[in-house]
């Protein structure tokens, strides 16, 4: 995944997941886990299907994982409440994990240029709205969806900040082009 961006990646996420949450509080929690039902079911039908379009003498072995993901997608579907109650304490574990990677992250670029303090503020947010949902999920689920999905756009509007402010001051590795040199000259011991 040469040149792949993992700030930008984590940014389109938590946008995508904050508007969807703030927008469709109520039927989020229950959309995901039907969405996740269909994810798990579509590819176990093919293997499924595939397994039994093949003539007897040619197949192998049942595919059992299959058959787990097959129950376990229709068990997503069937029961999309329960499993959007635990989705709040999953999102919930997110932000908690978003908000102690942007601190460390501020504290990572303390190394080479200053930080201000009020750069702190939003993530240690995004890391109290993580535990109170992880503490207060039986609360009205559609509440807590709009405080998870909010959270989730401040962080990726912090994580943009904070990626364009501070990715620009990265210190480059010296001699990169050597690097680059010794790499491509390297031997293959056998």
């Amino acid at each position: 995944m040469k040149g792949l961006n993992y700030s930008l990646m984590r940014i389109i996420c938590a946008l995508i997941i904050g508007l969807l949450l703030v927008l469709f509080p109520a039927e989020a929690g229950e959309y995901f886990v039907l969405t996740l039902g269909v994810v798990f079911m579509v590819p176990s039908l093919i293997g499924l299907i595939g397994y039994l379009a093949q003539k007897p003498e040619n197949r192998r072995r049942f595919p059992i994982e299959a058959v787990g993901s097959l129950l376990f997608g229709l068990w997503l579907v069937i029961m999309p409440d329960f499993f959007a109650d635990l989705l709040t304490f999953v999102l919930g574990f997110i932000l908690v994990m978003g908000g102690v990677q942007q601190i460390a992250s501020l504290m990572a670029a303390r190394s080479w240029m200053k930080v201000p303090g009020g750069f702190y503020v939003v993530p240690l947010l995004i890391l109290i709205a993580g535990v109170v949902a992880l503490f207060n999920p039986t609360g009205v689920r559609s509440t807590a969806f709009i405080i998870i999905g909010v959270s989730c756009l401040v962080y990726a509007l912090s994580e943009l900040v904070t990626w364009m402010k501070f990715s620009s001051h990265r210190p480059q590795p010296e001699n990169v082009e050597e690097m680059k040199d010794d790499a491509e000259d390297a031997e293959i011991l056998e």
